[in-house]
């Protein structure tokens, strides 16, 4: 008895785990069993039912394989193949992934417009709906049409309305029918909701071929057909698109119809046998028809707040009364479904491990960031309503102007439309002055903020009274979007201008070396120019020594190595040496369509570098003003020790210096275009350019992005750069702080006063 029990006790703990295993291997036989049982059965679909389904879906096979209109969507494995007896050849890649592997955009808008209402009502659609849209095109008859700012538009040359359909859907096929998967055309004088649009299209399988709108019967034709009515809208999905095309033509010459939209409609039914549906795998198409006179405030129908489409508008302020009144539906719901996620969230926080003590404010936006130290806290910046004391050109108190004070003003009109929302009928709330007002940015929510306001409260007998009140508000972060960019590759050959003076005489040679290494060795493509800036007192003497010789001798070797490579160099006289002045020369004398890099003597060129000011500059678009980073002095950093040799010390043994701006990539038309702009403004007095960098031209002159962004792949050796007095003020104490800054971290210089002092008490 006592082994049994020593054998029990034993087991009891693989007891759970045996016992799992049994019934799971018991229930699976079961299971098997059943399943092959009801195998042999098949399931018959409605009686007399043969054909397409409505809206277009395809029967499954009996078996329960997919039909071959399912085909494009099945998984395979392509094997991959290569006859041994042809040559290899190299594999051109496509531009983009998603055309690699197949994938599609979701959504096309056509809008056929008329020469009636290209002006009036299509330029009302197009501000209203196009935003919301990505792929949004205008289609007319019209010949040569004038086309309003902000529209592309597609122009047939033939007015006629079947014409104009069948050029439409003719067009959409040879440009975008490979590209999207729906479709959707719409007139001028239709209202749509874009957004209910846009979230229809996520709803419906792309695998049938879909026609659905509002369905209308044909006059004096077969009951059981239906067309799309073009005033309310319709979508066509990609494969009925694909099906459809063959048969435009014939469809054109034997279809007799007035209205476009039969037209269209009738062609769908006698080749494809499809009709028009309003609904389709559970999601309707609801559209109003609007009637003359009407009040869109006013309207109060289920129908009308549910539509996707109505029609007709008759004209534009119609248009934009209809669009703020949707807008206003549409910002009612969301914030009905944001009090209502608040109410979840708050339920349930009550369950969580935390309980109410974790519930954050606002409910639903995250948590403010915690500094895990000193060095990671977020200070506020204080303000007033008329100064702001904290001012990006670090002066301690500036004028309250621009984006700044809409934005301080929006925030206390907001704070007195929430008091007075909570405390209304009892108070009424007015406000005399602003106490304080303090702000940051809190990049986990937004931007925070707190206000003192002095106020002055009503009750409802009229009594008054001065009150002080601490409100504190966030402007949380609202959805990311990704900012559509023109495609640029890495194949730009880049023009590397390096400007030198006598101070940088020392770093040259280092500086050439690396650029062979990187560039001339590996073949990269690209090239620099020398920019020899003279003294006046040394170019006088030039003939008898040139102050420049040493580097000159140093090209002519390498030109020697490499016999395919020309450097060249240009001289320039001059006692201030303006960034401005010197790009004016280089590009007076390289091609509008060059792509400069101009570097600093202290710049180790690599080509993942240079790739990545290819793909940053874009012409017309886009200028790169990359920051550095500065190694900092090794003499008070490692004090007499060793250096450390591991690749990520320069992460900790420096800084990326924002007070330089002495790389920068552009193209040259965009300098050119921006320079010339300056030229107007200035008149060419020299004593503005001296006060300039090339960044200012960009940044006041061109109305470009300037992308400005840190980059570890411009490293640079700790060096005491020589500050010129000559150039502006702003520009000489840039210079001194880049200096003072470069010297050490906080912590490397408090080490070393602390020897120091050490030192001096001993």
């Amino acid at each position: 008895a006592m082994r049994l029990a020593a054998l029990l006790a034993a087991l009891r703990p693989a007891l759970p785990l045996v016992l799992g295993l049994s019934l799971g291997c018991s229930l699976s036989l079961l299971r098997a069993s059943w399943s092959q049982s009801g195998g042999e059965e098949q399931c018959l679909g409605p009686p007399g039912q043969a054909g397409p389904l409505a809206g277009g879906a395809r029967p499954e096979e009996s078996d329960g394989r997919l039909g071959l209109d399912h085909e494009d969507f099945r998984p395979r494995i392509v094997p991959y193949y290569r006859d041994p007896n042809k040559p290899y050849k190299k594999v051109l890649r496509t531009r983009y992934i998603q055309t690699e592997l197949g994938f599609h955009e979701r959504l096309f808008v056509a809008v056929l417009t008329s020469k009636a209402t290209l002006n009036t009502l299509a330029v009302a659609v197009n501000k209203t709906v196009a935003h919301h849209f990505q792929h949004l095109l205008y289609f007319t008859g019209l010949r040569s049409a004038k086309v309003p700012h902000g529209m592309v538009l597609v122009s047939h040359g033939d007015e006629r309305p079947i014409w104009l359909m069948y050029e439409t859907m003719h067009y959409i096929h040879q440009h975008f029918g490979s590209d999207y998967d729906w479709f959707y055309i719409m007139q001028d004088d239709t209202y749509a909701q874009a957004e209910q649009v846009k979230v229809l299209v996520t709803h419906l399988s792309i695998n049938q071929d879909v026609y659905l709108g509002r369905a209308e019967e044909f006059i004096g034709g077969d009951e059981h057909a239906r067309y799309c009515h073009g005033g309310f809208g319709y979508l066509i999905s990609r494969s009925l698109l694909l099906k459809l095309h063959p048969h435009l033509d014939s469809c054109r010459n034997e279809i007799l119809s007035v209205r476009p939209d039969e037209w269209l409609g009738r062609c769908i039914i006698d080749f494809l046998g499809i009709t028009c549906v309003s609904q389709l795998q559970g999601q309707h198409y609801h559209t109003y028809e609007l009637p003359k006179n009407t009040e869109p405030e006013k309207e109060e129908e289920e129908e009308f707040h549910a539509a996707l489409a109505v029609h007709p508008v008759s004209d534009m302020t119609l248009m934009y009364r209809l669009h703020k009144h949707f807008s206003r539906i549409q910002l009612d719901r969301t914030y009905q479904e944001i009090q209502d996620l608040q109410m979840q969230i708050r339920n349930l926080t009550s369950l969580t491990p935390a309980g109410e003590a974790g519930l954050t404010w606002p409910v639903g936006i995250n948590a403010p960031f915690l500094p895990k130290s000193r060095f990671e806290v977020i200070s506020w910046d204080y303000f007033t309503e008329q100064h702001l004391f904290s001012c990006p050109d670090g002066s301690p108190k500036c004028e309250l102007s621009g984006a700044s004070k809409a934005d301080v003003s929006e925030i206390i009109e907001s704070a007195l439309e929430q008091l007075n929302s909570r405390y209304q009928p009892l108070l009424r709330f007015s406000k005399r002055q602003l106490l304080n007002g303090y702000r940051r940015f809190d990049p986990t929510r937004g931007m925070e903020y707190t206000l003192d306001l002095l106020l002055e409260a009503v009750t409802q007998k009229g009594h008054s009274n001065l009150l002080t009140k601490r409100v504190s508000l966030v402007r949380p972060l609202s959805k990311v979007e990704i900012i559509p960019m023109p495609y640029v590759t890495e194949a730009a050959r880049v023009q590397l201008v390096l400007p030198l003076t006598v101070q940088d005489l020392d770093f040259v040679a280092n500086f050439l070396d690396m650029f062979a290494m990187n560039t001339l060795d590996t073949h990269d493509n690209a090239l620099l120019t020398l920019l020899f800036i003279y003294h006046p007192y040394d170019a006088q003497r030039v003939n008898q020594v040139d102050v420049f010789a040493g580097v000159k001798a140093m090209v002519g070797e390498l030109e020697k190595r490499y016999t395919e490579v020309k450097i060249p160099w240009i001289s320039v006289k001059t006692e201030v040496p303006s960034q401005v002045k010197l790009m004016d020369i280089v590009s007076k004398k390289h091609p509008v369509d060059t792509l400069f890099f101009l570097a600093s003597v202290w710049t180790e060129i690599n080509m993942e570098f240079l790739n990545r000011c290819r793909m940053n500059t874009i012409s017309n678009w886009q200028v790169f003003f990359p920051v550095h980073f500065q190694e900092f002095n090794p003499a008070l950093v490692y004090r007499g020790e060793q250096t450390s040799s591991s690749s990520t010390d320069f992460l900790r043994d420096g800084h990326f210096d924002r007070h330089s701006f002495a790389e920068a990539c552009f193209y040259n038309s965009d300098y050119m275009t921006a320079r010339t702009k300056l030229a107007a403004d200035i008149l060419d007095q020299d004593e503005v350019l001296e006060s300039l960098e090339v960044f200012d031209v960009f940044l006041h002159y061109s109305g470009l992005h300037l992308f400005r962004a840190v980059e570890p792949g411009l490293v640079q050796k700790y060096a005491l750069r020589s500050c010129n007095p000559r150039l502006s003020e702003e520009l000489y104490h840039r210079c001194v702080l880049s200096n003072l800054e470069g010297l050490a971290s906080r912590s490397h210089l408090a080490m070393a006063l602390f020897e120091q002092e050490q030192a001096n008490s001993t």
